[in-house]
């Protein structure tokens, strides 16, 4: 009977352990409390920091140094003009551009993020955050465009899930592809995830 609890518990432990790589990196562990920090200074004290974990999982799987094909840099994969562009946006916050500094990394992907929340209306705190990931990913006017032809199409231009996201003004077919999954990954699959983890409230899970 021994020999079967010890078994039992050694295969409880062992897919214990393989699980907790699978949900989130044990890179993420070590910035949670400064994501924490930088998003409810950014956001106030119920910033959506799980939200926020997820997102950086999609872009970088938390990796300091990654540098995209497309020359995307660092945990929060800014492009050079977009990391120069937030950092002389909000100087005070942000000084100079360090894509490759994680500290700077995570706080200029709290700002930009607030920066694009605040200039999208939606129906709900998950629809418009799932707007601002959009234009995080493939720029605000965008989103502005596909708003106004789901609109024309008769579909409500303040809920991205099976309205605005199903148009494309113009994107190229990879490029709407990817910014359609982006959202999704992140609110539906990663979130929850983060979530489970410890790392605070999200928007939509």
């Amino acid at each position: 009977m021994r020999v079967l609890t010890a078994v039992v518990l050694a295969l409880i432990g062992v897919t214990a352990f393989a699980q907790v790589p699978a949900q989130v990196p044990k890179e993420a562990l070590a910035y949670r409390a400064e994501l924490t920090r930088n998003a409810r200074a950014i956001w106030g004290i119920d910033a959506p920091v799980a939200s926020f974990a997820a997102q950086i999982h999609q872009e970088s799987r938390w990796r300091a140094d990654a540098v995209s094909v497309v020359g995307a840099r660092g945990m929060s994969q800014f492009m050079p003009a977009t990391a120069d562009w937030i950092a002389g946006a909000y100087p005070a916050e942000l000084g100079d551009a360090r894509p490759f500094n994680p500290s700077w990394s995570i706080r200029a992907l709290v700002r930009y993020d607030r920066h694009l929340w605040q200039r999208i209306m939606a129906a709900s705190a998950c629809e418009r955050m799932a707007m601002t990931l959009s234009a995080y990913n493939g720029g605000l006017g965008w989103v502005y465009r596909d708003q106004r032809l789901a609109l024309t199409n008769g579909a409500d231009r303040q809920r991205w899930f099976g309205h605005v996201e199903r148009f494309n003004a113009g994107r190229h077919a990879a490029a709407f592809r990817e910014n359609r999954g982006y959202p999704r990954v992140i609110l539906r699959t990663f979130e929850p995830r983060y979530m489970k983890a410890g790392f605070g409230p999200g928007v939509c899970s």
